[in-house]
């Protein structure tokens, strides 16, 4: 009688401890926000560069290990459609021609990064693992083109379980919050270029909120490079979409696109062509692009939120050690082909 009990205590300490914790989420919100609007007070901007999208994003992380899910469907939700609202607003601060110009290169090597990724994900995977068709092909596109979008998109297709979806997300998502932390460290330490970390942060980091994040962190141009290369390299869902219901005769699954990639690069001609013509559009510009950074960095909040502990658990060795892996691959032959 015991054993059957403690369980059901468990769950109920457990969703005690939940409902207790959502005045603190909602404060965290709050303070966040307060924060972030002090930017556009004179003198403030002192306090306000404190909340930087790696301390939003750990905020968030910390908050959903120690207290759980406050609000698991709110959080999906918001920093989904928040996410991409925010890069659109990133495309009113950035010249086409430039941003172009910058990530001309990374682009070219974006088309060997994606079909090596692939390959060599799958060999990691189901050669040396063993880890699940699905989890390790969902496993592979998320760290070969833009983590949780593409996984979400392939799922389908592949036509995966919700166990090998939630495994594949949660591995990616631990390494995606893990990127943002240490890449900008890793770019000052090699003393690489604004050029070269936006590239590097582009290929090797899974999700564009990170890659943002992280390209914000280290700098403008490496804002502008990282943001640029990753939207191009999230539009390769599509073909990968095609190519995953070819090679598992998978028919009449609905395939995702990523539209808001197409309003960034409108927002960018816009930008360009018609608000750098003058002073007052390019304030306008700025002031979109600067709102953009702070909804981005709440951003990186509701997703920290969205970690669970069931989620680490559910994870288990195999296929972290496969996203870790593959994370490496990437990362160090990025790098030698910026060095080399």
């Amino acid at each position: 009688m015991n054993t059957n009990q403690q369980p059901s205590s468990q769950a109920h300490k457990a969703s005690l401890l939940q409902r207790s914790s959502k005045p603190v989420y909602v404060a965290l919100l709050i303070i966040l926000f307060l924060f972030l609007l002090l930017d556009y007070l004179p003198g403030m901007h002192a306090p306000s560069s404190w909340v930087t999208p790696p301390v939003a994003l750990f905020l968030g992380l910390a908050f959903a290990l120690v207290c759980g899910q406050a609000y698991p469907k709110f959080n999906k939700k918001v920093s989904k459609y928040l996410l991409q609202y925010s890069v659109v607003g990133l495309g009113f601060g950035m010249n086409l021609q430039a941003s172009l110009q910058s990530g001309k290169e990374g682009m070219a090597f974006t088309v060997i990064s994606v079909i090596g990724t692939m390959l060599i994900g799958w060999v990691i995977g189901r050669r040396f693992l063993k880890v699940s068709r699905d989890t390790s092909y969902l496993i592979s596109s998320g760290t070969a083109i833009c983590g949780g979008s593409a996984i979400a998109a392939v799922g389908p297709v592949l036509k995966a379980k919700d166990e090998d979806m939630s495994v594949a997300l949660g591995t990616i998502f631990i390494l995606n919050a893990i990127a943002l932390f240490i890449f900008p460290a890793i770019g000052h330490a090699l003393d690489m270029s604004q050029q070269e970390f936006g590239t590097w942060a582009a290929i090797a980091i899974h999700d564009t909120s990170s890659v943002v994040g992280a390209g914000a962190a280290y700098g403008e141009e490496a804002l502008q490079v990282a943001t640029t290369i990753k939207l191009t390299r999230a539009l390769w869902i599509i073909p990968l979409a095609f190519a995953t219901s070819f090679i598992f005769k998978s028919k009449g699954q609905k395939i995702s696109i990523p539209w808001f990639i197409f309003f960034f690069v409108l927002a960018m001609i816009f930008n360009t062509y018609v608000l750098d013509a003058s002073e007052v559009g390019r304030s306008i510009g700025a002031g979109i692009n600067t709102f953009a950074r702070k909804t981005l960095t709440i951003t990186l909040f509701f997703i920290g939120a969205s970690l669970s502990r069931d989620v680490l658990k559910a994870v288990g060795v195999k296929p972290l050690v496969q996203g870790v892996l593959l994370w490496i691959v990437i990362s160090l032959s990025t790098l030698a082909y910026i060095y080399l």
